[in-house]
């Protein structure tokens, strides 16, 4: 192994563990790995900032060393996002074995965080016996409950630190074998980076100290905050090792619920100014071309080379500076660093360490709204002197005697009576600590007599004058934020006399020759027309202005270059010129063409496009407004100057043969587009579909794609089999083309032209519902868009069928505009006088039709416009059989004792409600049988009368029918009650399932009179079934699997009722063949159906 100061490998040595930072100094040396073969990235999801730039280096290297292997392990890594960073990697998955570990929340409340700590572990100690692992933030923090805790439980517990300084000997300690229970306080190295052993319990607070960088105060800060459910899991998980564990938590549920996945990567926690000077330390290159997992900003990249530059450490090339080097030493924000830096060249080092480190975190004196006075009065005596830099270095002089002549416990109520917040103060004691090694580190000298405050505010960057106004002025309650006044006079403080409030306005125009203006962001402005940019006005380091100005007269050669990349090549800018929309209609047939082909390499790029500008467009054309007034004139005599050739954009005209426009079905001509999209909804080829010709437009055939996508969509599908299918296949290429070959596109259904083509070409059979659509490639299934009038899209998918029901009602609303005067609601007799089949929509010719039809409104009638003969055909049927029943008394039949005993024992629950659903049934057979539906009114009254006539004597006879039927499904329940439980379960379950389709509530209306005498067979051949059962047992299971397959993928293709009679057919062929079938049947037609 390797570690910092120190390297235990030699010529020998096959495996090395190390550091990432060792590693990521090794690659300074050995750009490319070479003395490794593979490298093991672990506990990944830590995204520290080394880890981050390991693995950016890793990406790309290993194009560079094909031959490298790369591992990257964590127990708690999101593995998917990883995966895709490094071309969709393989992901293996481990399961580790630990033992199982009981979570309890215990949240603080008001309790103090030790005794807290305490408590859990006297609750733990009733547990048994066992160590236990107490996480804490920081070292300090450390000490002070070990402090604690040795007051609390004195010799019966052995309390050990552990954190990362902590030195070598020390650490070991925790792996001696010991006596009795032993606790360990650790800060997160013992999350991940090390297992203690033995560890039976966790006690967890939840926080850690985590470096994150803050925009609003614009510094660098370690707050200790809570951690994520990543970080409290693993901590969790160390206690699982051993045994079965516990893991008390020094929160509540709602809390741990409430905390986000996982820790944010240290990369978006960190200032970019840091990130950008370690990287330039670590020669890793330019950020912007860096591939991070999570890339930051560009915009901060660009702030955090500014300010490294303002600072020095970086030159205006981007190099780093001697200074640059120093400042990546220290770990705070580069300016703190810069302050650090400066001290110790005045001599004054030590002070200013204090101070950067407490700008570095949140201020530790608090001043609650309530007590604010109180606050105030207990904070003044750490001011003087007229700097809050001063102040600050008293409180740290005072926290340091106060902590030295108090015990632990004391110390803290301290703080809060005085409202100090303790744990900042930690914090800020434990950043000072840091800050002194690195500065020793870093050859910066600090000094051991204390520094005048001059040289402190002059490290700092203070101008050292701060003065309040006189207190006899009105503006001394509330001073305005500019002020100017006649005198500074020097009393008990610094006051300004005679003042005045003034608007930074002034200043400029007065005092122009004292003011800097500093010019960034320049940018192009479309409204404007030109190149603007930000001017910051200062006076003496005062900002008195920030305004956008143009940007031409200032660098012209930048504006140029701006007008000509936004303007003309990203086309950016509102202008009729002819060219530009020439140029325009050409990059998007150009874009157009690329989805086509599903190609990024045909369009020119735009370098190409700014040298064709650049070549012909004057030096001094820097906005619109100057380009206008050229091309003015230019374009006389040359008006094609700057058209782009197509010759530029398109190079040799590419085939798009095999990916038409249009789609034809029929008479209809539908449009095609194209996009190369991966990964997004719309990639592939999208079917654009009128709304008004949705009904006449078949479903099938739009799996077959258009022809150039044809060998692909059937790779996919050869590739998608299970592994023993394709294992014959081989070699795949050429099998897909013969395939391809043998196949009829459009004029058969694609799976089943699949199966076909590959026994005939392969003699592999393949069953057609093996082949998968769904796992295709997106690319390769064909996507619609539902297109109203105006071009918007009302609905969108890949499913044609499942689209019609979303805009079933847009439909309907369009056809009932076609139907003016037809449609009619609430009708309790025939007032629709004749309805006509058919309507055509206007404006469509003959294309687009509605069919109107009687529809069901409950207590009434009415006349509604189908989309579909089919639908017009079923709203006919519940229409009329709604004003039959309206219009007609209700029957009373009579019933024969054998009738009525069976009618007895049916599902409804009554007789009547029997009778109330035979009705229906009995009047669409007696309509049927008529000659209806009708459409007019003479014939509703003509089959009304034979309906009524014949209604009570049918009605007898369909009862007759559903008792014959409630007879056989009482034989199949008899059955089942006698058939033993095992081994017939399966068997029993699905006779039960196909009982209950049978016979239900309802079942009478919506399985029709005509079935009544189907299911008395179906429910025969089920009992017997259940008859020769026991002597058949492996027959029945085939049996029963062949029918499962079909019915799950009858279920899968929608439910269709003819073929659920076709199945219950099946069953009769299956299991009792003598009873006869209506038609012929068998599973391979009905799959055929099916498919």
């Amino acid at each position: 192994y390797a570690v910092r100061f120190s390297d235990r490998t030699s010529d020998k040595t096959q495996i090395k563990l190390m550091t990432d930072g060792l590693l990521l100094a090794e690659i300074q040396r050995d750009r490319v790995l070479r003395r490794y073969d593979t490298v093991i990235v672990d506990e990944a999801h830590e995204r520290s900032l080394n880890i981050d730039f390991l693995l950016g280096c890793l990406h790309r290297i290993l194009p560079q060393r094909p031959d490298l292997k790369l591992v990257i392990t964590s127990a708690t890594i999101d593995p998917e996002r990883f995966s895709r960073h490094f071309g969709d990697a393989p992901i293996v998955e481990v399961s580790g074995r630990t033992y199982p570990v009981e979570t309890r929340y215990r949240p603080l409340g008001d309790a103090d965080q030790v005794d807290a700590i305490g408590d859990a572990i006297d609750e733990l100690g009733r547990e048994g016996p066992g160590d236990v692992l107490v996480f804490l933030s920081g070292e300090r923090e450390i000490r002070e409950t070990a402090e604690a805790l040795g007051g609390r439980f004195g010799d019966r517990m052995e309390i050990l630190p552990l954190y990362a300084r902590l030195s070598h000997a020390d650490q070991q300690r925790i792996f001696r074998p010991h006596r009795g229970r032993r606790v360990v306080l650790a800060t997160n190295v013992a999350e991940t980076s090390l297992t203690v052993p033995g560890i039976h319990y966790v006690v967890d607070p939840g926080t850690a100290r985590i470096s994150r960088y803050s925009a609003r105060l614009k510094v660098q800060r370690l707050p200790i905050e809570p951690i994520s459910q990543a970080s409290a899991d693993q901590r969790k998980g160390r206690c699982g090792r051993v045994a079965a564990g516990v893991c008390i938590r020094l929160y509540d549920a709602e809390d741990f619920e409430a905390r986000p996945a996982f820790t944010d990567p240290e990369v978006l926690r960190t200032n970019l100014a840091s990130v950008i000077l370690q990287m330039a330390a670590l020669r890793l290159g330019e950020i912007e071309a860096f591939p991070f997992l999570d890339p930051p900003d560009r915009r901060q990249v660009r702030d955090g080379i500014a300010l490294l530059q303002e600072l020095g450490a970086l030159d205006p090339e981007g190099q780093l500076t001697r200074v640059g080097r120093q400042l990546a030493q220290l770990p705070v924000d580069p300016r703190m660093a810069r302050m650090v830096l400066e001290g110790g060249r005045l001599g004054c080092a030590t002070e200013v360490i204090v101070i950067a480190a407490a700008l570095s975190i949140q201020d530790p004196r608090e001043r609650p709204a309530e007590k604010e006075a109180e606050a105030d009065a207990a904070h003044a005596r750490f001011a003087g002197e007229g700097s809050d830099f001063l102040a600050l270095l008293r409180l740290w002089e005072y926290v340091g005697e106060q902590q030295r002549a108090l015990s632990g416990s004391a110390f803290r109520r301290r703080c809060k009576a005085e409202f100090l917040h303790v744990l900042r103060i930690r914090e800020w004691q434990d950043l000072v600590e840091q800050l002194r090694r690195a500065a020793r580190s870093a050859g910066i000298a600090r000094n051991s007599a204390p520094a005048e405050p001059e040289l402190i505010h002059r490290a700092t960057g203070a101008r050292g004058a701060r003065f309040a106004i006189w207190p006899g002025s009105e503006l001394a309650r509330r001073p305005p934020s500019w002020v100017v006044v006649a005198e500074l006079v020097e009393t008990s403080r610094l006051w300004g006399r005679t003042a005045a409030g003034i608007d930074p306005a002034w200043i400029e125009p007065i005092a122009g020759h004292l003011v800097r203006r500093t010019y960034s962001e320049p940018r192009w402005d479309r409204r404007r027309g030109s190149v603007v940019a930000t001017e910051r006005v200062t006076l003496y380091g005062l900002p008195i202005a920030t305004r956008t100005v143009a940007y031409a007269a200032i660098d012209p050669a930048l504006s140029r270059e701006l007008f000509i990349r936004r303007a003309l090549v990203e086309r950016d800018w509102d202008t009729r010129h002819a060219f530009f929309a020439d140029n325009g209609q050409l990059l998007e047939e150009v874009s157009e063409l690329e989805d086509r082909l599903r190609r990024r390499d045909i369009a020119v790029s735009d370098e190409a496009l700014f040298a064709f500008f650049d070549e012909r467009i004057p030096d001094d054309i820097v906005s619109a407004r100057h380009f206008d007034r050229w091309w003015r004139e230019a374009r006389r005599s040359d008006p094609g100057l700057l058209t782009f050739p197509r010759a530029l954009l398109l190079g040799d005209e590419a085939d798009v043969s095999g990916r038409p426009e249009a789609w034809k079905q029929g008479d209809l001509v539908l449009p095609l587009s194209y996009a190369f999209a991966p990964g997004s909804a719309a990639d592939g080829v999208t079917v654009h579909v009128p709304l008004r010709v949705l009904p006449q437009l078949r479903s099938g055939g739009f799996e077959w794609l258009v022809p150039a996508l044809r060998l692909e969509l059937v790779t996919s599908l050869l590739r998608g089999l299970p592994k023993e299918l394709r294992r014959p296949l081989a070699p795949m290429p050429e099998t897909a083309a013969a395939v391809l070959a043998e196949l009829r596109p459009r004029r058969e259904p694609l799976r089943a032209g699949m199966s076909r083509a590959l026994e005939r070409v392969r003699g592999v059979r393949v069953a057609e519902s093996a082949w998968d659509l769904s796992r295709v490639e997106p690319h390769l299934r064909t996507r619609f868009s539902i297109e109203d009038d105006d071009g918007r899209v009302v609905a969108s998918g890949e499913d044609l069928d499942k689209l019609r029901p979303q805009v079933a009602r847009l439909l309907r609303a369009e056809l009932s505009s076609a139907a003016t005067g037809i449609e009619r609601h609430g009708m309790g007799t025939w007032e629709a006088g004749t309805i006509p089949r058919v309507v055509t929509l206007p404006g469509t010719g003959d294309a687009v039709r509605g069919y109107p039809a009687l529809v069901d409104e409950g207590e009434t009638v009415g006349v509604a416009v189908m989309e579909t003969p089919g639908a017009q055909a079923g709203a006919m049927v519940r229409g009329t059989r709604r004003l039959l029943m309206l219009t007609i008394a209700a029957p009373r039949p009579r019933l024969d004792n054998r009738v009525a005993l069976a009618l007895a024992g049916a599902p409804h629950g009554s007789l009547d409600a029997v009778v109330a659903d035979a009705l229906p049934a009995t009047i669409d057979w007696l309509v049927a049988r008529f000659g209806g539906p009708v459409f007019d009114e003479a014939s509703f009254v003509a089959l009304r009368g034979r309906v009524a006539g014949e209604l009570v004597s049918a009605l007898e006879v369909v009862l007759g029918k559903v008792a014959g039927v409630l007879e056989a499904a009482r034989e199949v329940e008899r059955r089942l009650d006698e058939l033993p439980i095992s081994p017939f379960e399966e068997a029993r379950r699905d006779v039960q399932r196909q009982l209950g389709r049978l016979v239900h509530p309802g079942f009478i209306t919506s399985a029709g009179v005509e079935r009544l005498d189907d299911m008395v067979r179906y429910l025969r051949a089920a009992a017997r079934r259940l008859e020769r059962l026991p002597d058949a047992t492996a027959a029945d299971r085939d049996r029963m699997n062949t029918i499962h397959e079909l019915e799950e993928l009858h279920r899968a293709r929608g439910s269709d009722p003819q073929i659920g009679w076709l199945l219950e057919e099946l069953r009769v062929a299956q299991w009792a063949q003598g009873l006869g079938t209506r038609e012929p049947v068998s599973a391979k037609r009905i799959r055929r159906l099916l498919t």
